[in-house]
């Protein structure tokens, strides 16, 4: 093939160029033939790609359509509901609220409802009113001394670094208009955080913003930074649902001077986040790092993030905080379905528990241990919509955290370019060319619609549901199709607990069967 193509360029060439002698205007024919003719040769002594090896310039058509498959299949192959990992109809109600545009959907739902998975509220013949000041919840456990009241939505944690300065500036100045907050992402405090709202700062296993020169805790650098007015409250990370139980890499050609200054790392040199923190090992030694930031923070809240992994580990975690009478004053449980960057193919798909287990699972011990009183819930991992608060909450949670969510409300399309720092939108890129493109006065206002939308659809769901708190949604309220086709509450699926039961063993005869396993193993 290859000798053949050799020959027929020679040949054709050879004629070209003698025709040309009697008739200069085929030299334009030669503006097409040469190019062609370069590729050709390029594609046939090259060795990394047999493709283009053995087909010469037509080969090259194969590469090409592969670089726009994401486009294509958004575009012209994806139905309203089959879009992965957000479905097309999701992205376009985020879309809608953030612009203010209309909502309502025509002609009814295209959702099979007879298939199996799909889920469902049930509505009240006695509807109310929800006062939307009532959806606000104070963060703070016995030891806190500064509570905070908090949204029941609000921005999840993306770095600095992961996502662009102008999409962060954005972010925040949109919480700050609407009223919620924004976590930091464990990347440290940066100056487009500090733009007047509310933030949660994030302390990962690097401990970025608060480390020293050898990559340990300063608890002079972090009293520094949880002393400023803007930082409301501090999450530890322990693990994250994209990848948990990894660490992170940031390249060095993106530590720029301002990443290192703010990370307190070396410019220009690789940043490896280790998959475990030093400051503590074990059940115990969380207790009392949860403590101490506490304390160092001036009574702050002070709470950890995690996907739940190995159950009968939390359940250790839980038997260490009876026992020394302190509690985080949240934990945020994210969902092995979450992560809006990129982490390793084995990790997300297969690794970690989903949101609702986790946070079934989460919920229930806190419960059954007797200490949820103390404890605030936060669901974080693909919640997008008013159903989707209502469902977390149903199974626990307090507060809802977004992170996708509010990516869409700023302008990202979905183009699944996120590791590859040429995220078309200016949201995932330290690019300034793509940077330029987000407008941070325009998405401001677009995050805080968003919210605002989402919130009032909420409220509007729970009162169709006759309650006028989240508190008053119960598992039983939502149902799930089962293949058999018949229909089963949340209830039936994560069963609940009595207070206390799980600190008597007499009563653990009658826990659901899979904790008293776990029980036994802890």
């Amino acid at each position: 093939m290859v000798r053949l193509f050799y020959f027929c360029s020679l040949v054709v060439f050879a004629a070209v160029f003698s025709v040309a002698y009697f008739w200069p205007p085929i030299l334009w024919t030669m503006l097409i033939l040469a190019p062609l003719f370069l590729m050709g040769l390029t594609d046939s002594l090259q060795v990394r790609r047999g493709i283009r090896r053995n087909y010469p310039i037509i080969g090259n058509l194969r590469y090409f359509f592969e670089s726009i498959r994401p486009e294509l299949q958004q575009y012209f192959v994806e139905s309203d509901l089959s879009g992965r990992p957000i479905p097309r109809e999701k992205r376009s109600v985020v879309y809608q609220r953030a612009k203010g545009d209309l909502q309502s959907v025509p002609f009814g739902s295209q959702i099979d409802m007879d298939k199996e998975g799909h889920e469902w509220i049930l509505h009240s013949m006695n509807p109310t009113h929800v006062e939307l000041d009532n959806l606000r919840v104070t963060v703070g456990g016995p030891k806190c001394k500064q509570p905070y009241s908090a949204s029941i939505l609000n921005v999840s944690a993306m770095s600095y670094g992961s996502i662009s300065s102008a999409a962060v500036e954005a972010l925040n100045e949109g919480a700050k208009l609407g009223g919620f907050y924004h976590n930091t992402g464990e990347g440290g405090i940066s100056s487009y955080h500090k733009k007047g709202a509310d933030i949660v700062w994030q302390i990962g296993t690097g401990y970025f913003g608060c480390r020293t020169h050898d990559g340990k805790f300063s608890e002079d650098l972090f009293q520094q930074q949880a002393s400023l007015p803007e930082v409301k409250m501090v999450e530890i990370k322990v693990s994250q649902g994209a990848k948990p139980g990894k660490g992170g890499l940031l390249p060095s050609a993106k530590v720029t001077k301002e990443i290192a200054d703010i990370r307190k790392v070396p410019q220009g040199k690789a940043v490896i986040s280790p998959a475990g923190h030093s400051e503590f090992n074990g059940p115990d030694g969380l207790v009392e790092f949860i403590d101490r930031l506490r304390n160092l923070s001036g009574g702050k809240p002070v709470g950890i993030k995690m996907c739940l992994g190995k159950k009968s580990e939390f359940m250790d975690f839980c038997k260490a905080m009876v026992e020394k009478q302190s509690f985080p004053d949240f934990i945020t449980v994210d969902g092995a379905e979450g992560g809006t960057g990129a982490a390793p193919l084995e990790f997300i798909d297969y690794m970690g528990s989903t949101l609702n287990d986790g946070l079934a699972f989460i919920n229930d011990c806190l419960v059954g241990f007797g200490i949820r009183q103390h404890i605030k819930l936060i669901a974080s991992g693909k919640v997008i919509t008013g159903f989707d608060i209502m469902v977390k909450m149903a199974i626990g949670a307090d507060l809802i955290n977004s992170a996708r969510g509010m990516m869409l409300s700023l302008g990202c399309i979905h183009a699944l370019k996120c590791n590859t720092n040429r995220c078309p939108a200016g949201i995932a890129t330290n690019d300034p060319q793509l940077i330029r493109g987000l407008h941070v006065p325009t998405k401001t206002k677009r995050v805080a619609k968003y919210h605002q939308e989402t919130i009032t659809a909420f409220s509007d769901i729970l009162g169709a549901m006759g309650y006028t708190h989240p508190k008053q949604v119960m598992r039983s309220d939502i149902f799930r199709r089962l293949a058999t086709g018949q229909s089963v509450s949340f209830e039936e699926i994560y069963p609940s607990v009595t207070p206390g039961q799980m600190l008597d063993t007499a009563a653990w005869g009658a826990l659901p069967k899979n904790y008293q396993t776990e029980l036994k193993r802890a």
